[in-house]
């Protein structure tokens, strides 16, 4: 009889990676793994690099390498076997870590998942607040699919950011007069004025594999890519305005924040300005001036610019829309809410998301 061989000690197999640069060039990667290293490394793609033999330089330095290492440290033998001088054009460093790290399975692509959609469905802010924690927790646990869900909702609300001061954000005459319900979400960024249509707002539920070797600030754009399609086919150019603002040449129309929890979960959350009442926000919102200082203008009216006016559309049109290019782009088919994530997320508004201690959290 003969041996079958440890599957460290079995012939290569040749693995194959692909990362298209948002906004840049396409990068490919072919290897082997033998004993659990690199060989074989064949870099290509539709990019530039000056001098040539600096791809000769790359497929080197990446060979040997354990099928382990990290992202971060791809990137950094890349960067440190360029020769002096080296000039790259439409990709980096970076991106050929991500190639790398997708050709070993480490990191995933879209076309790896099966992607859901969610419609619009009305329910208490409290309630889509907690289900950003539950649906996010269920596709890390891998119960769910990744899941695009669109928000929707009745009562006028503001939803600030995990790490906003309540007393510093929302001014309470305005909550009173106006009957705010305040909530506190999950994920970082900005306090969000939300009257019922006045928004166009979605949560991306995905595994943290999607982003791997991305960084922080490069996650968003690639993670929003399938919207600023949307939108262009709508006849709207926008664009990111770093870290996190979604803008048009008119002026911000959006914000995105994101959470990455321990069970390799991840929320990418995006709020986008329809047909905002801005007299209103600011007498809800305490927007300063140093907030707005870096944005270029002194009114915070002026930097609310409503999808309404650029588009024309209705809000479910724009919505219809924006779920018809991601089906599209990712073969996502519809889903909906489970009886069991709906009651997971009223125990968490009433165990958390509805207390004053997660409101207040930071005073």
């Amino acid at each position: 009889m003969t041996a079958t061989p440890s599957p460290a000690n079995r012939s290569a197999s040749r693995r194959h990676g692909e990362y298209k640069v948002p906004g840049g060039k396409l990068v490919v990667v072919d290897l082997d793994v033998v004993d659990g290293h690199l060989a074989n490394v064949s870099l290509s793609g539709d990019f530039f690099l000056e001098p040539d033999e600096a791809l000769l330089d790359i497929n080197r330095g990446l060979t040997g390498l354990p099928d382990t290492t990290t992202a971060a440290e791809l990137a950094a033998v890349v960067s440190s076997s360029l020769p002096p001088g080296a000039a790259l054009f439409g990709f980096s460093a970076d991106a050929v870590a991500v190639t790398v790290r997708r050709a070993l399975a480490k990191a995933t692509s879209w076309a790896d998942h099966h992607w859901n959609v969610i419609a619009p469905t009305v329910l208490p802010t409290e309630i889509n607040v907690a289900l950003d924690e539950v649906l996010t927790e269920e596709v890390g646990a891998g119960r769910r699919h990744p899941t695009l869900r669109f928000w929707d909702w009745q009562e006028p609300s503001t939803v600030i950011g995990s790490f906003q001061s309540y007393r510093n954000e929302v001014d309470p005459g305005g909550v009173a007069k106006h009957g705010i319900k305040v909530v506190r979400r999950i994920s970082g960024g900005g306090a969000m004025f939300m009257e019922a249509g006045n928004c166009i707002t979605y949560s991306l539920y995905l595994p943290q594999t999607l982003v791997d070797g991305l960084s922080f600030a490069d996650s968003y754009p690639f993670l929003d890519a399938w919207v600023m399609a949307a939108l262009e086919k709508l006849g709207i150019n926008a664009f990111y305005v770093p870290l996190n603002d979604i803008a048009t040449d008119q002026g911000k129309i959006g914000g995105a924040a994101q959470k990455r929890l321990a069970n390799g979960g991840m929320l990418h959350h995006v709020t986008m300005s329809y047909d905002i009442d801005a007299d209103k926000m600011v007498e809800v919102l305490r927007i300063g001036k140093e907030k707005l200082s870096d944005k270029g203008t002194r009114s915070a009216k002026k930097r609310v610019d409503p999808l309404r006016r650029q588009t024309g559309l209705a809000r479910t049109a724009i919505i219809t829309a924006m779920a018809d290019v991601f089906a599209d782009r990712y073969g996502a088919t519809p889903s909906q809410l489970t009886e069991n994530e709906l009651a997971a997320a009223r125990e968490r508004v009433a165990g958390k998301f509805g207390t004053a201690e997660w409101l207040h959290r930071v005073p």
